[in-house]
């Protein structure tokens, strides 16, 4: 019997609290004092993917750990009552800090420093959620596959009809394995940027490389940053090539996580092959304006403002997406929840 899913998105692994620092007048440097004219706060690490497809209206769960500590308690608040994303299959660890990461934001790239200790580990299906769609990166998944021997949550999931959306993640060995894309066996996408395309298939262009890793994967997206991205459809053949959408970048943080989560919608939403590449491109440059990584995930309004100023006919199917949307559409800032109002709803809640 077919057992509909309790959710279209399923998502594990670690949040951070992401402090994002931008609008610097220099690059920090040893010795040094610099200052930044913007900063930002908001959930980051596998917290980015969430808020980004719940932005999108998936019925997003999250399977993740946070500390008991102010930065935990700050980021369950924004995920769930915020962004309404169900933390049922998290966990609240007692005595355990909850990852953190400072991102300074300069000259279009940025820089990280994070402090984290070792996740308490979780079961992600333990609490009953299945998904239409998993969204996760190389590295995950082949620690999920190292910690169950091959019997891992998300192989269950995937035998179960659901459709794992794999991401690249860096290599730090510098190696490029092909040994590293073996659980591409049972993930319907993958979505690496050109750089580890090209260094997985030592392929000289993004195309030959998405035709390369077509032999392992149904549906291969090469993003190329700013340039856009290019697609290949195993099963039938058919390739995107989606030019970019020209902003004005502020902070890329992130934006790789939008473009994944917005192509997992396209798809979701059964979108032509060119239209779901060139959503994803869209929701990905439209993240890239703002500062900080999860909180410039863009919502329809931002979506609806950015086709109401551009009359691209290559677009015209976000119309028929927004025409499906309940108004008034929500934007971003209206998901603003600074981290000095939660201290004072904190305080107002202990009673002193």
């Amino acid at each position: 019997m077919d057992i509909t899913p309790t959710h279209d998105v399923l998502l594990a692994g670690p949040t951070f609290f992401d402090l994002v620092l931008g609008g610097l007048d220099a690059g920090p440097a040893p010795g040094t004092e610099v200052f930044a004219s913007h900063l930002d706060t908001s959930p980051g690490g596998i917290a980015n993917l969430a808020v980004a497809t719940a932005r999108l209206g998936l019925r997003t769960a999250l399977a993740t750990a946070l500390g008991d500590d102010v930065h935990g308690r700050w980021c369950r608040t924004v995920l769930a009552d915020v962004e309404g994303i169900d933390l049922a299959p998290s966990t609240v660890t007692a005595g355990w800090e909850t990852p953190l990461t400072v991102s300074i934001a300069h000259d279009g790239d940025r820089a990280m420093v994070t402090r984290e200790d070792p996740a308490p580990a979780l079961d992600p299906l333990a609490s009953g959620v299945s998904a239409h769609a998993i969204l996760a990166d190389l590295p995950a998944l082949r620690r999920a596959d190292a910690e169950a021997r091959g019997d891992a949550w998300w192989r269950h999931a995937a035998l179960d009809g659901a459709r794992v959306f794999a991401d690249a993640g860096w290599d730090p060995a510098g190696t490029w394995d092909a040994s590293l894309l073996d659980p591409l066996d049972a993930c319907f996408a993958f979505t690496p940027n050109e750089r580890e395309a090209a260094a997985y298939t030592r392929a000289d262009s993004p195309e030959r490389a998405a035709r390369a890793l077509a032999d392992r994967v149904p549906l291969v997206v090469v993003t190329r940053g700013a340039a856009g991205a290019y697609a290949i459809d195993a099963a039938t053949g058919e390739t995107a090539d989606v030019s970019g959408v020209a902003v004005t970048a502020r902070d890329t943080t992130g934006a790789g996580d939008v473009l994944q989560a917005a192509l997992a919608f396209g798809v979701l939403r059964e979108l032509p092959l060119a239209d779901a590449v060139a959503f994803a491109v869209l929701c990905s440059a439209l993240s890239v304006e703002q500062l900080g990584g999860a909180s410039a995930s863009p919502c329809w309004g931002d979506i609806a403002d950015w086709r109401a100023a551009h009359a691209d006919p290559r677009y015209g199917f976000v119309d028929d997406l927004l025409a499906d949307i309940p108004h008034p559409l929500p934007h971003r800032a209206d998901r603003r929840f600074p981290f000095a109002r939660f201290g004072a709803e904190a305080h107002t809640l202990r009673g002193t």
